[in-house]
């Protein structure tokens, strides 16, 4: 035994402290964090049917009695680090048909626009460390409507809005309870939970609140692997013993009751013959049915519960307290809980004090610290081996022949028992190589260090192609997502620089260059489908925004020279030129490499202009735009006159060139100028190499000015991409004027969905024809803000167009972050407009300071859709609030 140990604090910098003792190898205090899925049911990994049904091999009703292969679940899920003991809470109303210990939420096929989450949750507040996390859950004091939801939803179809829980009468009367779950840590390993449960009804109502404890299965999948075990420990300690992590003490309050399962698939849930034993769904039995068979008292078992049970009177509070400690018992367990807790808390306002400072909005540093928190709770064990997930395991039935051959079957060497920042725990809980990108430059503002290790970590061996390709997402690990990963690095570098006045992670940078260069040679010679340095990419995850599905073969054969596939590439090679040059400071092998970045760019700029030297280039000079051309098998080519976020994206390829580093670097600017005079050709069509901008700076763009303000003419059109909220995915022009594509007898249109997609081309979640998505908006601020340090103050454009208000681009710039920060903040009537004309959400006062970072907008109302908790990417909110600041942290420079 051991007595109380002391909390040691330093009142002003102890979340930073931490933080570098993490960096420095002194202590782990990122051992255990939120690293449980919303949701491993219903995933790739779990999935062993023959040809990758998902949704319905492992579907909700089953997750409660079916152990899972891959990883584990829970409601405010939290664990250790290789997910082996996990902590989440179950909840009773005394109501529900099923204990709620996982959030619930519609399948793929069940919704009307894919899978979506049909709970009432937020992420309110966490350390990057996780020494303090908080969240609320809002439960319904009635039976939950399960049913319901599916059946409505069901019924409707595309072309109607989702029917949410909200909808459904689950909150009238006020009659729900906030259950506040809260996280604190006292050392790496000492875990404190409270939950704090309030009743906001009229009337007495009852609650369960159950914290548990669970062993992940690992033995039920390979022969005589040892398998760990719980027991009691007197009446108020669980002793939980694991050959790996050696063994934790579970401290419960008096009052509660210990309840034992194994955390093992109920062969009744399968549909076979029961058996006995205590299965995964024990508790659930247990609790609603009252089966005293299904549960053990004391142990042994790989699954405990602590159940209180209480009437709470209307506005009562209640709160549960138990804590998890690696080694012997502490006695007393409890002393001094409630003020760790709130020592805790009192660090994390000053953590975010300190870098909110120069934000005086207090609504502003709400929205920021949210999606702050959001980001840090979507961290997630994400555990897959392909390989072995193919094959099978040797206690399993053999998976069907077919597996073999279907989905991921050519990335057998991919490996995965890795934290990783998840776009949503619920709707996306596996990685997505672009998302991830863009998580990292909101991350660097808080964690540095796990934004370098998360940009590794998809370009290591383990994930990597050997053929230098790096994975895409799970539901298909060979699809093309855009090449962001250089842009990120660089960024991620950037702005930890400013943050350690000017002293950068070369040794990161580095690192990340060389998987990079891999990458960038995989993408030359696999996309580019002529050897013309134009690429097609194909779906580049931007979903049914084009006329064809871009992940298939074209229906009239042929293929798409892409705009955006080609201007990901330009960005590409800028990016690694910058980082090449940035190394080459203190490296001037790295000069060299540079050089031949900036020739691919220039072959790629040209090749934008002209295709093969045969005439035909993607932009269109009547249209003022970017097009995508059909190449078709006869030889006949066939632009594609839509205006979509495709034809922006050769804004995103551009770059600056200092005086001062040309000058630190002159074997680089020799075989410049050398090759600009010998390839005069190339140099016209690089935004006037030949004239200095301001201070001299040196630009790189696809873009002249000229052909720069035409397009921003019609970016910046109310009319057509411009929104209160941001900037379209697709211009609004096409509400009246569909796109029509003709070819051999068929028609097919494309119009402007502002809101939920009727369009099921790439799927029930896709939708880019109409919405404001946050990456590609960020991409344009950052541009123009690139833009402007080369042109200055006195380059103006119209914004908006028709407006007669003249702005520099740092200013349209700033004026389209204001409109997507204004999704989030108050207006004048108190109204947040991602949230909606849901009355509860935007009037109720228990919901005025909670936000929700959705995964789109919609396009003229600004209403939040698609995933509720995708702070993946809308996080990178909190980078533009950032542009109040004097510094700027966090933007371009």
């Amino acid at each position: 035994m051991s007595g109380s140990r002391p909390i040691s604090t330093r009142p002003r910098d102890a979340e930073r402290r931490r933080l570098d003792e993490v960096r420095h190898g002194m202590r782990n205090w990122r051992l255990w964090g939120p690293y449980l899925s919303d949701r491993q049911w219903g995933t790739v990994r779990e999935d062993y049917s023959e040809h990758g049904e998902a949704w319905g091999y492992l579907p909700h009703e089953q997750a409660r009695g079916r152990a899972y292969r891959w990883g584990e679940d829970g409601l405010a899920g939290f664990s250790d680090d290789t997910q082996r003991l996990c902590m989440s809470l179950a909840l009773w109303n005394g109501r529900d048909r099923i204990l709620k210990e996982r959030l619930f939420g519609l399948t793929g096929p069940q919704g009307p626009h894919g899978e979506d989450v049909k709970e009432l949750y937020w992420l309110l507040d966490a350390l990057p460390s996780h020494a303090y996390m908080r969240m609320l859950y809002k439960y319904p004091q009635s039976a939950y409507p399960y049913d319901r939801l599916v059946e409505e939803n069901r019924r409707r179809c595309r072309a109607d809005d989702e029917f949410e829980l909200t909808d459904t009468d689950a909150f009238g009367e006020r009659r729900y309870f906030d259950v506040v779950i809260e996280y604190a840590k006292a050392e790496e390993a000492d875990i404190l939970m409270r939950v704090t449960a309030t009743n906001r009804g009229p009337e007495p109502a009852t609650l369960h609140v159950a914290p548990q404890l669970v062993f992940a299965n690992h033995w039920s999948w390979r022969e005589n692997h040892p398998k760990p075990s719980m027991r009691t420990y007197g009446r108020r300690c669980v002793i939980a013993e694991h050959r790996m992590l050696g063994h934790y003490t579970f401290n419960i309050e008096a009052g509660a009751q210990l309840l034992f399962c194994e955390n093992e698939t109920n062969p009744a849930i399968m549909g076979q013959p029961a058996s006995e034993g205590v299965f995964k769904d024990g508790f659930h039995a247990r609790i609603i049915h009252g089966c005293e068979d299904a549960v053990r008292r004391e142990g042994p078992a790989t699954k405990c519960m602590a159940w209180h049970q209480h009437e709470l009177a209307p506005g009562e509070a209640w709160t549960v307290r138990v804590r998890l400690v690696r080694g012997e018992p502490i006695i007393p367990p409890f002393a001094g809980f409630d003020s760790l807790v709130e020592t805790r808390r009192a660090e994390a306002d000053r953590f975010y004090a300190a870098l909110q400072k120069d934000i005086p909005d207090p609504d502003a540093r709400l929205v920021q610290r949210q999606a702050l928190a959001g980001m840090i709770w979507n961290k997630q064990f994400y555990s897959i081996d392909v390989y072995r997930w193919l094959r099978g395991d040797p206690t399993q039935p053999t998976p069907p022949e077919a597996r073999r051959r279907g989905r991921n079957h050519d990335w057998r060497h991919l490996s995965a028992e890795d934290i990783i920042s998840m776009p949503d725990k619920w709707e996306y809980p596996w990685f997505a190589a672009w998302d991830l990108a863009f998580h990292c430059i909101t991350f660097a503002l808080i964690d540095a260090d796990f934004a370098k290790e998360q940009m590794l970590l998809l370009a290591s061996e383990s994930y990597m192609h050997p053929n230098g390709q790096i994975p895409a997402y799970e539901w298909n690990f060979g699809d093309s997502n855009p090449p962001v990963q250089a842009w990120a690095a660089w960024r991620v570098y950037q702005i930890e620089q400013d943050a350690n006045n000017g002293v950068g992670d070369r040794s990161f940078l580095e690192q990340i260059f060389h998987k990079l260069l891999l990458n960038f040679a995989w993408w030359v010679n696999r996309k580019d489908n002529q050897g013309r340095n134009v690429f097609q990419g194909g779906f580049l995850g931007l979903d049914n925004i084009g006329v064809f599905d871009r992940s298939r073969p074209l229906p009239m054969g042929g293929y798409l020279d892409q705009t955006d596939g080609t201007a990901w590439m330009a960005m590409f090679a800028l990016n690694m030129m910058r980082i090449a040059l940035e190394l080459a400071l203190e490296d001037h092998a790295f000069e060299d490499i540079a050089s031949k970045f900036f020739e691919h760019f220039l072959y790629i700029a040209q090749a934008l202009n002209d295709i093969g030297e045969r005439g035909v280039g993607l932009w269109n000079d009547s249209d003022k735009f970017f097009h995508d051309v059909l190449n078709l098998p006869d030889g006949r080519t066939q632009e594609l006159k839509l205006r979509s976020m495709v034809g922006l994206s050769p804004l995103f390829a551009v770059e600056t060139l200092e005086p001062d580093l040309l000058r630190r670097l002159p074997r680089f600017t020799r075989r410049l100028h050398l090759f600009l005079s010998r390839r005069p050709d190339l140099a016209a069509l690089v935004s006037r190499w030949e004239e200095p901008g301001i201070g001299e700076r040196r630009l790189l763009s696809l873009l002249r000015g000229h052909r720069m303000k035409r397009l921003l003419l019609r970016m910046l059109d109310p009319e057509e991409f411009l929104s209160d909220y941001g900037v379209r995915s697709l211009s609004r022009h096409h509400l009246h004027h569909p796109y029509v594509f003709d070819s051999e007898g068929a028609r097919i249109h494309v119009g402007y969905e502002p809101g939920e997609s009727r369009t099921d081309m790439f799927g029930g979640n896709s939708n880019w024809r109409g919405p404001i998505w946050f990456p590609m908006n960020f991409l344009i601020v950052e541009a123009l803000d690139r833009f402007h340090t080369y042109y200055g103050r006195d380059f103006l454009v119209e914004c908006p167009t028709g407006s007669g208000h003249f702005r520099t681009l740092r200013e349209t710039a700033d004026d389209i972050a204001a409109r997507l920060t204004r999704l989030f903040l108050k207006d004048a009537q108190g109204i947040r407009p991602a949230l909606g004309d849901s009355p509860i959400l935007q009037s109720d006062p228990d919901f005025a300071s909670l936000v929700l970072f959705h995964e789109y907008f919609h396009g003229d109302t600004g209403q939040g859709l698609g995933a509720s908790h995708q702070t993946g990417w809308t996080g990178l909110v909190a980078n533009l609030l950032a542009r109040r600041t004097p510094g700027r942290k966090g933007l371009s420079r």
